[in-house]
Protein backbone atom coordinates (compact mmCIF):
# COMPACT_ATOMS: atom_id res chain seq x y z
CA UNK A 1 0.00 0.00 0.00
CA UNK A 2 1.13 3.76 -0.68
CA UNK A 3 -0.35 6.64 0.17
CA UNK A 4 -2.06 9.06 -2.07
CA UNK A 5 -2.29 13.09 -2.24
CA UNK A 6 -5.43 14.03 -3.34
CA UNK A 7 -7.00 17.28 -4.42
CA UNK A 8 -7.81 19.05 -1.06
CA UNK A 9 -3.18 19.63 -1.81
CA UNK A 10 -2.85 23.12 -2.39
CA UNK A 11 0.81 23.01 -2.42
CA UNK A 12 2.27 23.29 1.00
CA UNK A 13 5.18 21.41 0.94
CA UNK A 14 6.04 20.04 4.37
CA UNK A 15 4.99 16.57 3.20
CA UNK A 16 7.92 16.15 1.07
CA UNK A 17 10.06 17.98 3.56
CA UNK A 18 9.26 15.16 6.20
CA UNK A 19 9.72 12.09 3.47
CA UNK A 20 12.39 9.92 4.18
CA UNK A 21 12.92 8.42 1.29
CA UNK A 22 12.41 11.50 -1.23
CA UNK A 23 8.67 10.20 -2.83
CA UNK A 24 7.05 13.07 -2.87
CA UNK A 25 7.32 15.55 -5.62
CA UNK A 26 5.60 19.09 -6.81
CA UNK A 27 3.64 18.57 -9.83
CA UNK A 28 4.98 20.43 -13.06
CA UNK A 29 3.85 21.89 -14.78
CA UNK A 30 1.49 23.35 -12.14
CA UNK A 31 -1.64 24.31 -14.46
CA UNK A 32 -1.44 20.80 -15.38
CA UNK A 33 -0.58 18.83 -12.05
CA UNK A 34 -1.46 20.77 -8.78
CA UNK A 35 -0.80 19.32 -6.01
CA UNK A 36 1.83 17.10 -4.94
CA UNK A 37 2.32 13.73 -6.01
CA UNK A 38 3.71 10.40 -4.11
CA UNK A 39 5.81 7.58 -6.16
CA UNK A 40 4.45 4.55 -5.74
CA UNK A 41 7.06 2.38 -6.16
CA UNK A 42 9.00 4.76 -3.88
CA UNK A 43 7.13 5.09 -1.09
CA UNK A 44 7.89 3.11 2.05
CA UNK A 45 4.38 3.77 3.67
CA UNK A 46 5.80 5.11 7.15
CA UNK A 47 2.66 8.03 6.89
CA UNK A 48 5.26 10.58 8.54
CA UNK A 49 3.59 13.01 5.35
CA UNK A 50 0.06 12.55 6.90
CA UNK A 51 0.43 14.63 9.82
CA UNK A 52 2.50 17.07 8.24
CA UNK A 53 -0.73 18.06 5.61
CA UNK A 54 -2.43 21.17 6.57
CA UNK A 55 -5.36 20.37 4.59
CA UNK A 56 -5.61 16.61 5.40
CA UNK A 57 -5.18 15.85 1.94
CA UNK A 58 -3.23 12.58 2.38
CA UNK A 59 -4.47 9.36 2.84
CA UNK A 60 -3.03 5.62 2.40
CA UNK A 61 -4.70 4.06 -1.06
CA UNK A 62 -7.13 1.87 0.32
CA UNK A 63 -8.69 4.03 2.58
CA UNK A 64 -9.01 7.62 0.33
CA UNK A 65 -12.55 8.60 0.37
CA UNK A 66 -15.77 7.73 -1.22
CA UNK A 67 -17.71 9.94 0.84
CA UNK A 68 -15.82 12.77 2.78
CA UNK A 69 -18.19 15.13 3.77
CA UNK A 70 -16.75 18.89 3.41
CA UNK A 71 -15.63 21.47 5.71
CA UNK A 72 -16.27 23.81 3.31
CA UNK A 73 -12.27 23.45 1.99
CA UNK A 74 -10.86 24.55 -1.34
CA UNK A 75 -10.45 21.89 -3.69
CA UNK A 76 -7.92 21.93 -6.76
CA UNK A 77 -7.80 21.00 -10.11
CA UNK A 78 -6.23 21.36 -13.43
CA UNK A 79 -6.70 24.45 -15.35
CA UNK A 80 -9.36 24.83 -16.65
CA UNK A 81 -11.90 22.54 -15.35
CA UNK A 82 -15.29 23.45 -15.44
CA UNK A 83 -16.58 25.05 -12.28
CA UNK A 84 -13.05 25.49 -10.68
CA UNK A 85 -12.28 29.19 -11.45
CA UNK A 86 -11.42 30.39 -7.95
CA UNK A 87 -7.81 31.70 -7.29
CA UNK A 88 -5.77 30.39 -4.26
CA UNK A 89 -2.95 33.03 -2.88
CA UNK A 90 -1.39 31.35 -0.39
CA UNK A 91 2.42 30.51 1.54
CA UNK A 92 3.89 27.32 1.54
CA UNK A 93 5.47 24.95 4.69
CA UNK A 94 8.32 27.20 3.43
CA UNK A 95 6.85 30.97 3.48
CA UNK A 96 7.09 30.69 -0.78
CA UNK A 97 4.19 32.14 -2.42
CA UNK A 98 1.49 29.95 -3.72
CA UNK A 99 -0.94 30.99 -6.27
CA UNK A 100 -3.28 28.52 -7.65
CA UNK A 101 -5.49 29.35 -10.82
CA UNK A 102 -8.06 26.27 -10.80
CA UNK A 103 -9.81 25.71 -7.44
CA UNK A 104 -13.13 25.93 -5.73
CA UNK A 105 -14.55 26.17 -2.51
CA UNK A 106 -16.68 23.33 -1.41
CA UNK A 107 -19.93 23.69 -0.07
CA UNK A 108 -19.94 22.57 4.26
CA UNK A 109 -21.96 19.17 4.01
CA UNK A 110 -20.70 18.74 0.33
CA UNK A 111 -20.48 14.95 -0.47
CA UNK A 112 -16.89 14.51 -2.33
CA UNK A 113 -15.84 11.38 -3.56
CA UNK A 114 -11.85 11.27 -3.94
CA UNK A 115 -10.85 8.47 -5.10
CA UNK A 116 -10.45 9.28 -8.56
CA UNK A 117 -6.96 10.91 -7.34
CA UNK A 118 -5.72 7.50 -7.14
CA UNK A 119 -4.95 7.26 -10.61
CA UNK A 120 -4.34 10.54 -11.13
CA UNK A 121 -1.20 9.92 -8.71
CA UNK A 122 -0.37 6.49 -10.62
CA UNK A 123 -0.85 8.73 -14.08
CA UNK A 124 1.67 11.43 -13.14
CA UNK A 125 4.23 8.79 -11.96
CA UNK A 126 3.75 6.11 -15.54
CA UNK A 127 3.85 8.67 -18.33
CA UNK A 128 3.65 12.28 -16.94
CA UNK A 129 6.08 14.39 -15.90
CA UNK A 130 6.70 12.54 -12.65
CA UNK A 131 8.06 9.60 -14.87
CA UNK A 132 11.21 11.56 -15.38
CA UNK A 133 10.85 12.95 -11.65
CA UNK A 134 10.54 9.32 -10.41
CA UNK A 135 14.09 8.57 -12.73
Amino acid sequence: MTYVITSLCLRDGGCMSVCPVECIVPGKPQEEWPWYYIDPDTCIDCGACVPECPYAAIFPEDEVPTALKAKGELVCEKVGTPGYTNVFDGTDHFKKPVHLTSTRKTAVGEVLDLTYTTKINADFFKSGPGYNAAK
